[in-house]
């Protein structure tokens, strides 16, 4: 056995070359991680195909929560909120073991509102005042790459900001109704309780202010003010997606500007010529 001294590998017992105790091995992922990460980041059309279909059945979860304050009363609504906990903890496990930094992964702001979610799904009575929070996974699917590729690719993609505004708003909608239902029209449940919710909800974030539904009390109006508040934020972001010039995001190769004009051929930055690719053309 030569001596590492002299340049040769030091080997053990089993003749493979020793590692250095501050170096570990390093595992080449599985063929199911391999097949995941594959699925979760690719750009074929199988992966393409997987993407459309996990979006799809969020949809379909979204729908759910949005129903869930007048199906919970409903015989059947512990089978399906089980039901859904299994499908978005497979989900979740899955993206975990796709990610290549896990831990990285969790710190995520979109993991952790997930889990939040899942726990309110495995608990539906324990935790139904924060059963709104679950409307939040909406706002999660906005922040995914795998949205804007899988629905939004080529041409399309230039109206991101405008769907990423409307997503925003829909989410803090259907949130804040969710939170107006369960603190102060509870006792109304069922669809009229969660329609009144959500009239009023409308009524305060267009600043509209009928006066015919209000909420009580100094919480109620502290809420109605940051309801107010929030929504005109959103609304001014949305319409300055909307009447704004659209944008192409095409990183410029001197300066790395990333936004530039649909018919850009310099970049405003730095005089770059630009070769921005047009798929109408």
């Amino acid at each position: 056995m030569t001596h590492p001294a002299y340049g040769a590998p030091d080997r053990g017992t089993n003749g493979n070359a020793a590692l250095p105790a501050d170096r570990p091995e390093r595992r080449n992922p599985s063929q199911a991680v391999r097949r995941l990460r594959c699925l979760y980041h690719g750009r074929s059309k199988g992966a393409l195909r997987y993407q459309r279909a996990v979006l799809l059945i969020d949809f379909v979860i979204i729908a759910f929560f949005v129903a869930t304050p007048v199906l919970r009363d409903q015989a059947i609504f512990l089978w399906v909120d089980y039901a859904i906990a299994l499908v978005v903890a497979a989900e979740l496990a899955a993206r975990g073991l796709a990610s290549r930094d896990r831990r990285l992964w969790l710190r995520e702001p979109a993991v952790l509102v997930d889990i939040v979610v899942l726990i309110t799904l495995m608990f539906p009575y324990t935790f139904a005042n924060w059963g709104f929070l679950r409307i939040v996974r909406l706002w999660t699917m906005s922040r995914n790459d795998v949205f804007w590729r899988a629905f939004l690719g080529g041409s399309l993609r230039r109206w991101e900001e405008t769907v990423r505004a409307s997503l925003n708003l829909v989410t803090f909608l259907f949130v804040s109704t969710g939170f107006v239902y369960t603190f102060f029209f509870r006792d109304g449940s069922g669809l009229e309780g969660y329609v009144d919710a959500f009239y009023f909800t409308v009524a305060t974030v267009t600043t509209t202010g009928f006066g015919d539904i209000t909420l009580p009390g100094t919480m109620g109006k502290l809420t109605s003010i940051v309801m107010m508040i929030c929504g005109i934020s959103l609304f001014v972001r949305l319409g300055q997606s909307l009447f704004r010039p659209a944008k192409v995001v095409y990183p410029c190769p001197q300066c790395a500007l990333q936004k530039h004009d649909l018919d850009a051929v310099h970049c405003k930055a730095c005089g770059h010529i630009l070769k921005i690719p047009n798929p109408g053309r």
